[in-house]
């Protein structure tokens, strides 16, 4: 039997709702209940249960000493990213968790960055049936002109909200 997910409820029905809305609905529960992504200003800009695009502006609290967004930040927002598409697709009594971060900061970012996190049927049937298992989530970091100046591998895990 699977249980419903509220996160997953909450998302398909403010998506009937125009973009810029339910964007901004989904962004204020997100921050909501990760209060790192509000401090440092993460914005849900779209998400149709399979993929999810996150971005991250190039504010004061979130920049480094060069004045680009600083490396921890943008750690959160790809790991962000992932961890919503894995949390909406887990059924609700399964909690995801964070296995391993693997980042490769390859170029110097410029301004904002996007984050587009995906996953595939395969992973969502697996998330979906199995009581515990482990997922690699695909996911891109862009900057502002377009260039990956991050490299991520984010593999994500599940377990039941009982063992915790």
């Amino acid at each position: 039997m699977v249980v419903i997910n509220p996160l997953r409820t909450f998302v398909d029905k403010v998506n009937q709702y125009p973009t810029w809305l339910s964007a901004k609905l989904i962004t204020w529960a997100f921050r909501y209940k990760v209060k790192l992504a509000g401090t440092t200003g993460i914005e849900v800009l779209h998400t149709d249960g399979k993929t999810a695009t996150y971005r991250q502006k190039n504010r004061r609290k979130a920049q480094n000493h060069i004045g680009s967004i600083h490396a921890a930040a943008m750690a959160l927002l790809a790991e962000s990213c992932t961890g919503f598409i894995v949390g909406i697709n887990l059924p609700g009594d399964k909690l995801p968790l964070i296995k391993r971060m693997n980042l490769n900061y390859v170029k110097r970012a410029t301004g904002c960055m996007t984050a587009v996190a995906s996953l595939t049927d395969e992973q969502i049937a697996l998330m979906q049936t199995a009581d515990k298992g482990e997922v690699n989530v695909k996911v891109q970091v862009t900057d502002a002109i377009g260039i990956e100046p991050l490299e991520c591998e984010m593999i994500w895990a599940w377990v039941s909200k009982k063992q915790v």
